[in-house]
């Protein structure tokens, strides 16, 4: 027993070092092995992408919510510079920030408004707990927003272009444009627009009568006092302007129709007071009331009006301005009107509205209409009746001839409503109730597709709203 024991013990020391030596070889290899070293580094990695992880989402929530004050904002500033709004706007932006659960987020509310506008800047500004960033000492982040808007009724002339042809008898349709006009009237000429708006009102039939205090600023040849139109050559549709170089013909006064009856209220110059133009006005009533006192009379010479409607808004009727404002019958707050085209803080715009389209028009011979005797004759009988009844019917086409026919007057409104976009004036155009044609004609006058109306019955409301609207537009600014 004693020699196995001293056996066991003697053969246990060899196998002891040996372990040990292994062990710490182990060890010595472990500690020189550069292949570990790999995974420290990921530690590290794994450590900075959690850090930049975590940053990122401080940095989407905190663009979330600076996307929503700044939205908070725009909308509020919008609602508040709306010159409709007769809330105070400071109150509004409150309210709408409260409602977002912003009301801590908002700074400050400025108002800066006139006769005419009205400015609504808002600034908000939120500061929220970091989560990750404060690992890099950054302990709150911010959020802030800024938004200004602004609406104001610029400096507006508008010429408003009314077709009284006999065709507006029909289907009710001269109720409706009168009701349609006087609240286009109402919407632009109110007590925010005072010596701002003005409105050259331009009624038109087979003529225009432009009255005798217009016509006194011109060269006219005048022939009679019963009504006032004149003869325009078909070079002056070329051009805004007035062209004073002329000696105009004075339209001759007569009604033409087939009635059978000597009928003498549809004449081919409209002769009443309430048919004349009315120019530069700013008084809603005297406007209104006119409008309500037009009746459909003879024929349709679109261009005729659309040419006055122009002059109407160029420079070179500046004159005829004054002088009204001298005989008291322009608002002297208008006086430097028509302003020039670059004039940046003037819209200069035209409605022009027809229910038809151009047709033939008459003028008697000059060897029938050459003296007083004659312009009274005319004015005691309707031409057709007349011929009807005292000349014989193969006499009868001496007396007259035709003027203009259709395809004229297509060429020359064409050539008004070019002139007058090329000097910058915005054109809309209303087509009631007409023909493919006469939609075609009125189409391509507007300063663009989206400027043109084509409306049946009650729509014609709808058009002159979104025309008076669309002048006084609300804009974000910031």
């Amino acid at each position: 027993m004693k020699q196995k024991r001293s056996a066991f013990r003697s053969g246990s020391f060899p196998r002891t070092e040996t372990a040990i030596s292994a062990l710490a070889s182990r060890m010595r290899r472990f500690a020189g092995e550069e292949s570990g070293s790999m995974t420290y580094m990921a530690v590290a990695l794994a450590m900075l992408m959690m850090v930049f992880g975590g940053i990122g989402v401080d940095m989407i929530y905190t663009e979330l919510q600076r996307n929503k004050v700044q939205n908070t904002l725009d909308r509020a500033v919008l609602a508040a510079a709306d010159l409709d709004n007769e809330l105070d706007a400071t109150a509004v932006v409150e309210d709408y920030m409260e409602k977002m659960a912003l009301g801590d987020a908002l700074v400050s509310v400025d108002v800066d408004e006139g006769l005419n506008y009205r400015t609504v800047t808002a600034e908000g500004y939120q500061t929220m707990p970091s989560n990750f960033m404060r690992l890099l000492g950054i302990d709150t982040l911010q959020a802030a927003g800024l938004s200004q808007a602004s609406e104001r009724i610029n400096k507006v002339e508008i010429s408003m272009v009314l077709d009284i042809s006999g065709s507006m008898d029909n289907n009710d349709k001269m109720k409706r444009l009168k009701d349609a006009s006087s609240e286009f009237i109402d919407t632009l000429l109110n007590d925010g627009s005072e010596d701002l708006v003005s409105i050259s009102l331009v009624p038109y039939s087979e003529h225009v009568n432009a009255g005798p205090e217009i016509l006194s600023f011109m060269n006219v040849n005048w022939r009679h006092g019963y009504s006032h139109c004149i003869e325009m050559p078909d070079r002056v549709f070329s051009s805004a302007a007035l062209d004073y170089s002329i000696t105009y013909d004075q339209m001759q006064h007569y009604q033409w129709n087939y009635s059978g009856r000597n009928t003498r209220t549809d004449t081919v110059c409209p002769r009443y007071d309430y048919e004349r133009i009315q120019a530069w006005s700013q008084n809603p009533t005297a406007l209104k009331s006119q409008i309500s006192k037009l009746e459909p009379r003879a024929g349709t010479s679109i261009f005729m009006g659309m040419k006055w409607a122009a002059a109407l808004l160029d420079p070179s009727t500046r004159n005829i301005a004054s002088g009204m404002i001298e005989n008291g019958t322009v608002d002297p707050a208008f006086e430097g009107r028509p302003v020039a085209y670059d004039d940046d803080e003037v819209l200069k715009t035209i409605v022009l509205m027809t229910d038809g389209q151009h047709d033939r028009s008459y003028r008697i011979r000059d060897w029938a209409y050459d003296s007083e005797s004659e312009y009274a004759h005319w004015d005691r009988y309707n031409l057709w009746y007349y011929l009807s009844n005292y000349v014989n019917s193969w006499s009868r086409g001496d007396f007259y001839y035709q003027k203009y026919d259709a395809t004229t007057g297509d060429r020359l409104l064409s050539n008004i409503c070019t002139a007058a976009k090329n000097q910058g004036v915005l054109i809309w155009s209303i087509g009631f109730e007409v023909s493919d044609h006469g939609a075609d004609v009125m189409r391509s006058c507007a300063s663009s597709p989206a400027h043109f109306f084509r409306v049946e019955g009650v729509e014609i409301s709808d058009a002159f709203s979104t025309i008076a609207h669309t002048l006084n537009q609300l804009r974000l600014t910031q």
